[in-house]
């Protein structure tokens, strides 16, 4: 698959047979070749990374070749997190979301409406307007998943609807559409042998810059007060972000209440009660 997609012969591979996979080209470089998990994965993310390389900010592993299933990226050599690289990386996140997207929504250039996040669907349906759009493409969607699973309860969804009819108040002042990652968790942050960030796995569209950063927050990562400290030396976030963190954060939590169960569930509602409160 790899020899196909570059144009050059495989002389190794690690062991398994899993995705994504370690080979190496015969010139020595180490690749990763990964299999898209649905029909338009792979553009999709392919898209996303060259998105978001194109903005010249936090760096991606490049994209070598790739299909309808498969694609081929430079292996990123993985080095230790450091408190330097973080501050460097508050920096770069910064630029990334300074470069911006047409609107609310927008897919990246030769990206597709419908996309994923991990392995659940996403769409980018583009909207001028953050709280209206925020709430219409990005909360009610997964609400309505949870619901209709059984994973969220009525009277707890009717919370996080309270949430969605309060927006335009809650969503602190008007910002442009940010370049977003969009699923950025520290699983998806390589830190790399060479001290610099990249950034994998990306759900990229227009968003709020808030949400990249709440999405840090939600499942932590390595020197996150450097990260943080270096984002707010570079372009400030807007009064009282902080307290819009549940906010931001009821997207992503309520993508893992689809996805895995009912744990996040009632971290989503947390968060919708927290963001009334607020």
């Amino acid at each position: 698959m790899a020899a196909r997609l570059t144009g050059r012969r495989v002389t190794g591979a690690r062991s398994g047979s899993g995705s994504p996979a370690e080979v190496t080209l015969a010139d020595g470089t180490a690749v990763m070749v990964k299999r898209g998990d649905a029909p338009g994965a792979v553009r999709a993310e392919v898209s996303g990374l060259r998105w978001l390389g194109a903005a010249g900010a936090v760096r991606v592993p490049a994209v070598l070749g790739h299909d309808a299933w498969w694609m081929v990226t430079e292996r990123v050599p993985a080095g230790r997190p450091d408190g330097t690289a973080a501050l460097r990386f508050g920096h770069a996140l910064a630029a990334l979301h300074a470069a911006g997207a047409p609107a609310f929504g927008a897919p990246p250039p030769g990206g597709a409406e419908e996309a994923f996040i991990g392995r659940a669907p996403l769409r980018n349906t583009p909207g001028d307007d953050w709280p209206r759009w925020y709430a219409e493409h990005r909360v009610l969607p997964y609400l309505r998943g949870a619901v209709d699973a059984g994973t969220l309860r009525p009277a707890e969804a009717a919370v996080i609807e309270e949430v969605c009819a309060r927006l335009p108040d809650l969503a602190g002042p008007a910002e442009p559409p940010a370049r977003l990652h969009g699923d950025l968790w520290n699983g998806n942050v390589l830190w790399g042998a060479d001290g610099e960030v990249r950034l994998i796995d990306p759900a990229a569209h227009g968003g709020h810059r808030e949400t990249d950063l709440a999405m840090l927050r939600l499942f932590g990562c390595p020197h996150l007060d450097r990260v943080l400290a270096g984002y707010q030396e570079a372009a400030p976030p807007a009064a009282g972000w902080r307290d819009r963190v549940g906010l931001h954060q009821l997207f992503p939590l309520l993508v893992h209440a689809v996805l895995f169960g009912r744990s996040y569930a009632e971290q989503a509602v947390t968060a919708a009660r927290g963001a009334l409160a607020g």
